[in-house]
């Protein structure tokens, strides 16, 4: 594939291009899904292509194929500098990009056991018992449950004289019981909403995670749900579980620390930020106990690899520290237009058919001290909340609302009754700065979000985010009947 890559950068140089990267990718796919004691769903596919960026004239051009012949790619890259070059007749100013070192190296996220490996039929199966447990509690009238694999190799070239070959797996799985009942329906997932647990792992994650041994739990709490007590109203302390807490940081802060959208040069499918030039490094985020980092080196993330997608080695950069707002997620172009010397490595595209955009890694709220159990303790008058149910927020990832599948009334720094349709809303500055504790190392958890969206055409992407149970004070809750 080299030799491939390189006659692509050949055409580009030749037709014009100051700079030219070429990325063939080959990605290997496989969903597996039960409803209700039945196979819902079995897809497979795989995908082989190249694209080509390029700079000329000082603007970008892009353009991909999946003709990997050498007449193929050349024609790739040649149609690339011709976007390339109608684009430099609208630019506002030219592009440029602060300096990363060439480098060959290869990379491969560690597997333990590869998940295309084991049968369609074993995969079936655990999905099927997992689904009679479900069903085997009163009132449980949808059960689905699924499991889904991926593995994606890129191949990176570049006329600055990279190339790097990468390859990662990933894996999950999940499921969610929905109890109907007195003309409610509610439903409790596991070991999150949305498809479940998802991370850089072979099928060993699937074995390590006891799905199987919460289905009863699962199902029950949902079937409790649509007894309990509605969440109340009014101005309350909350505590938020760490898979909660991991989404709430993937919209208000990883998001808005994208720089492009700062800038105004990608503002799809979410708009752009609040965290404007003038905030950095003097905007109070949060309170002390809020820190935040960008880490594309987490073992087992999905936003981790050794590399970005413009050849920029792996890192980890502060984006709040102590509650002071101090880092974006940068590309080698947008890192150039503020004066930074590098990119954060935040680059990447969901396949070859797409142009990199900034992309969240893994950003993670660092942990604090303490458990669950003694923040609880600690707690006069709250409410506990667990697994998204639903989030909003606006075009500038400022205010918002978010709701989850179930509540605890905290009275007296006992955990008691449940509640059903938790909703608090707020402002990112402020619920941040209403922070005053953070669970520690022991309580910390990393969650994968397999389907973040950015970007039009749109891109579907994982990333990571790592939490621990925190506590937040005086929070608008939203009750629901």
């Amino acid at each position: 594939m080299r030799d491939i890559a390189e006659i692509g950068l050949d055409a580009a140089r030749s037709g014009g291009a100051s700079y030219a990267d070429v990325r063939i990718v080959s990605d290997q796919q496989q969903d597996v899904q039960t409803r209700n004691g039945a196979l819902a769903s079995l897809r497979a596919s795989e995908s082989l292509g190249a694209g080509v960026r390029v700079l000329v004239d000082g603007a970008w051009g892009f353009a991909a194929g999946t003709d990997l012949t050498r007449d193929g790619i050349a024609a790739t890259a040649r149609r690339a500098v011709e976007i390339g070059r109608a684009s430099a007749i609208l630019k506002i100013r030219p592009v440029e990009l602060c300096p990363v070192e060439a480098l060959e190296a290869t990379w491969e996220a560690p597997v333990k056991e590869d998940p295309f490996a084991v049968s369609v039929e074993e995969k079936i199966a655990t999905l099927l018992h997992i689904d009679a447990a479900l069903r085997k509690v009163p009132d449980i009238k949808v059960a689905v449950a699924s499991m889904t694999f991926g593995r994606q190799t890129r191949r990176f070239a570049s006329t600055e004289g990279h190339w790097l070959v990468q390859t990662r797996t990933t894996s999950g799985a999940g499921y969610a019981a929905t109890a109907v009942g007195a003309g409610d329906a509610q439903t409790r997932s596991f070991p999150n909403a949305f498809g479940g647990q998802h991370m850089a792992m072979g099928y060993e994650l699937i074995r390590s995670l006891p799905l199987l041994e919460q289905a009863q739990r699962v199902a029950e709490e949902a079937r409790e749900l649509l007894a309990a007590a509605p969440c109340p109203s009014g101005t309350w302390d909350i505590i938020l579980d760490s898979s909660q807490l991991a989404l709430q940081v993937h919209e208000s802060c990883g998001h808005p620390a994208e720089l492009d959208r700062v800038l105004g040069s990608e503002a799809n499918y979410a708009g752009k930020s609040f965290l404007t030039l003038d905030k950095l490094g003097r905007f109070v985020y949060g309170s002390e106990h809020v820190n935040i980092t960008a880490d594309s080196t987490t073992p087992a993330g999905l936003g981790t690899w050794g590399y970005d997608d413009e050849g920029v080695p792996a890192s980890s950069v502060d984006l709040v520290r102590r509650g002071l707002f101090v880092g974006y997620l940068t590309s080698r172009e947008t890192a150039a237009t503020v004066g930074a010397t590098r990119s954060s490595g935040a680059m990447r595209a969901d396949g070859w058919n797409r142009i990199p955009l900034i992309r969240m890694n893994n950003v993670s709220l660092e942990p604090g001290e303490g458990s669950l159990e003694e923040l609880i303790a600690s707690t006069g008058r709250g409410v506990y909340m667990e697994t998204n149910r639903s989030w909003s927020i606006d075009n500038l990832r400022y205010n918002f609302q978010f709701g989850c599948e179930a509540g605890w009334e905290i009275k007296d720094g006992k955990r008691g009754r449940m509640l059903k349709n938790p909703i608090y809303t707020g402002i990112t500055p402020t619920f941040w700065g209403s922070c005053d504790a953070v669970c520690g190392a022991e309580a910390w958890r990393l969650w994968g979000l397999p389907n973040c969206g950015k970007g039009h055409p749109g891109q579907i992407m994982g990333t990571s985010h790592g939490a621990a149970p925190a506590r937040f004070r005086g929070v608008q809750l939203l009750g629901a009947p």
